[in-house]
């Protein structure tokens, strides 16, 4: 990676740099983490994730939830598992789902009713090798989940109170797809580490995927079939206890992936999002040489440009980002304070 390749992507004006803002959270039960985030409108969002966590022992899920004024903790203990949420999407006040994993690597797939999160069935639930990893939720209320079943299918589709899991890429029947995305003509995206695919409706189109050795893929985003941006982050192979990974930062054309040289190097990226066009805008990542402010990217036209988060007196980790749906600049980063799991990290939000 590291091409220095231009993008080819339509040049705009995207305005000056945002001035992002640290919001205060609830407390959590030490090394609490926001995984990812999701919002409906300016007065609507939620956030999920993980508390008390020690070293590789799961601790308890965790949601928050905003009203506009400030975010509020969402009680979890009906739920009765031990574990983590990982994936939040949601269009209003009664159409959200997230999705979670148990100490024994189940999923747990949860629908917000209003108020709280309630427990839902999906098929494939507990069977072996069944298992979800992303939602998204179009304008109507459908909701589209990845994940993986045991005969290898990868993308479950809700559509009123009738579930479908749809016939599996082709060329990926090794792959389990590390999210979903949406694009705003219809299409449905799954990516992840060995596959990039769209589902149209009626059939499945491949493009080449990214091969990492230990790599991560957090998000994507199509601008076109031929313009894509790939973002996530690559331990490579070797290197010492410790090894801080590089980031990938990928443009495709629809038919091969070319490195492109961001604003750092080290470190990670935790999420990209689109403009209200659908056009390049904003990622989140972590600057392994910078650590205690967040590092985002925006795109100014031409190329990928800095934007930083306030300082902080700890490390800042965002996880995930998200944009607000009717604001022309809003957005929301949630991830934590500190670099591992069995320190005293609390949440961390920006806005």
């Amino acid at each position: 990676m590291g091409l220095g390749l231009a993008p080819a992507a339509v040049a705009r004006d995207t305005g000056a740099p945002r001035a992002w803002q640290a919001v205060p959270t609830p407390a959590g039960t030490p090394a609490a983490q926001l995984r990812d985030v999701a919002a409906a409108g300016d007065g609507l969002a939620w956030a999920v994730g993980e508390e008390g966590r020690t070293g590789s022992t799961l601790g308890s899920p965790l949601a928050l939830v905003w009203d506009g004024t400030a975010w509020a903790r969402t009680g979890l203990g009906h739920l009765g598992f031990r574990g983590y949420l990982h994936s939040v999407a949601g269009t209003c006040a009664r159409s959200a789902w997230a999705i979670g994993t148990d100490t024994a690597g189940a999923t747990h797939l949860l629908a917000w009713d209003g108020g709280t999160w309630r427990e839902t069935d999906f098929p494939g639930r507990g069977l072996s090798g069944t298992s979800l990893t992303g939602v998204a939720v179009d304008p109507g209320g459908g909701a589209w989940f990845s994940g993986r079943t045991s005969d290898g299918r990868l993308l479950l589709h809700r559509d009123g109170g009738t579930w479908t899991w749809l016939p599996a890429p082709p060329s990926a029947p090794s792959a389990t797809p590390s999210g979903v995305q949406l694009t705003p003509r219809g299409d449905v995206w799954l990516h992840g580490v060995g596959i990039v695919a769209r589902w149209n409706g009626s059939a499945w189109t491949e493009l080449p995927a990214y091969q990492g050795i230990r790599a991560s893929i957090t998000g994507l985003l199509p601008v076109a079939d031929d313009d894509l941006w790939l973002v996530g982050y690559d331990y490579g192979v070797g290197g010492p206890i410790g090894k801080p990974p590089g980031v990938l930062l990928l443009h495709g054309d629809g038919s091969t992936w070319q490195g492109v040289t961001g604003p750092f190097g080290v470190g990670m990226l935790s999420g990209i999002v689109a403009d209200a066009q659908g056009q390049p805008d904003r990622i989140a990542g972590w600057d392994f040489w910078d650590q205690t402010r967040a590092h985002y990217l925006r795109w100014d036209g031409a190329a990928w440009a800095s934007e930083r988060g306030p300082v902080a007196t700890t490390p800042v980790v965002m996880n995930a980002l998200a944009s607000v749906p009717g604001s022309a600049d809003g957005y929301w980063a949630v991830g934590t304070t500190s670099t591992s799991a069995s320190s005293a990290a609390q949440l961390r939000i920006e806005r």
